[in-house]
C-alpha cells in the first residue's frame, strides 16, 4: 500500500510518533523532521542506532534543520507537544504514565540499546489509537515487533519502502513481521508528516488539562 489517501482521516488524530532507524538513518531523518510543523499537537521520538562509547550529536545536527525543539531525552522528563525527542546513547527509551519519558539500562534487546522495539511497544502502551510508528532504512530487525505492537494497538503503522532506503533489512524485516498501514517513500512520509494537526499555541502535554485544539492545514517552518 503506497498511497496515503486512507490515512487522511486518522492522521488528525495523532498525539504522538515513534520513529526508528539504523543505517542510513541520519540522511532519511534529515528529509523528515524537518517536515514535522511548528506547534504540532503530536511529540515525536526517535530511536536511532549508535555506538554506545561516544556523546550523541544528533541534537546539534538536527535543532538547525527542525521547526520543532529538538532535545536528547531525559529520565522523568514530561512529554511536551510538538517537541522531538531523541534516544541517548545506551539507554532504552520508554513512554511511561504521565506521559513522560524513562530511560533504562537494562540489557540490549535486538543487540541494541536503545532499542526501537522497546520505544515502540511502550508508547503503544501509552498512546494507543493515537500513535503513528515508522521504521526506517537499516541493517538490523530492530523495530518489527515494536511496529506490530503500535499496529495491534490501533496505531498507525508505516514503513519506509525498501527500495527507498539505504539499507533495506529492517523496512523488509519489518513488512515480514506483519502487515502494515502504508509502505512510503521518505518523501512520502515527509508529506504525510506535514498535514498533521497543530495546535494554536505551543501546548504541554503533561500539564494541559484537555486534548488541544486542532487545525489541519499542514504547518511549513517559519
Amino acid at each position: 500500500m503506497n498511497d496515503t489517501a486512507h490515512l487522511d482521516s486518522r492522521i488528525g488524530n495523532i498525539d504522538a510518533i515513534v520513529i526508528g532507524a539504523s543505517a542510513g538513518g541520519v540522511e532519511a531523518l534529515s528529509t523528515l523532521l524537518p517536515a514535522l510543523p511548528q506547534n504540532a499537537v503530536a511529540a515525536t521520538f526517535v530511536v536511532l542506532h549508535l555506538p554506545r562509547e561516544r556523546p550523541s550529536l544528533l541534537v546539534d545536527i538536527f535543532a538547525p534543520k527542525c521547526a520543532q525543539p529538538v532535545r536528547e531525552a531525559q529520565d522523568k522528563e514530561p512529554v511536551e507537544a510538538g517537541t522531538i525527542y531523541f534516544a541517548p546513547p545506551d539507554y532504552h527509551l520508554l513512554i511511561d504514565t504521565g506521559p513522560q519519558l524513562a530511560l533504562s539500562a537494562d540489557e540490549p534487546v535486538n543487540f541494541s540499546r536503545p532499542a526501537i522495539d522497546v520505544l515502540f511497544e511502550s508508547a503503544a502502551d501509552q498512546y494507543g489509537a493515537r500513535l503513528l510508528g515508522i521504521i526506517l532504512t537499516g541493517a538490523n530487525h530492530d523495530g518489527a515487533a515494536g511496529l506490530q505492537a503500535v499496529r495491534k494497538a490501533g496505531g498507525i503503522a508505516i514503513v519506509q519502502h525498501p527500495d527507498d532506503a539505504q539499507s533495506p533489512y529492517m523496512p523488509e524485516v519489518a513488512l515480514q513481521q506483519g502487515a502494515v498501514d502504508a509502505v512510503l517513500t521518505v518523501q512520502q512520509i515527509a508529506a504525510l508528516l506535514r498535514t498533521l494537526a497543530r495546535t494554536s499555541a505551543p501546548t504541554s502535554a503533561s500539564t494541559s488539562g484537555h486534548s488541544p485544539s486542532r487545525t489541519f492545514s499542514g504547518g511549513e517552518k517559519q
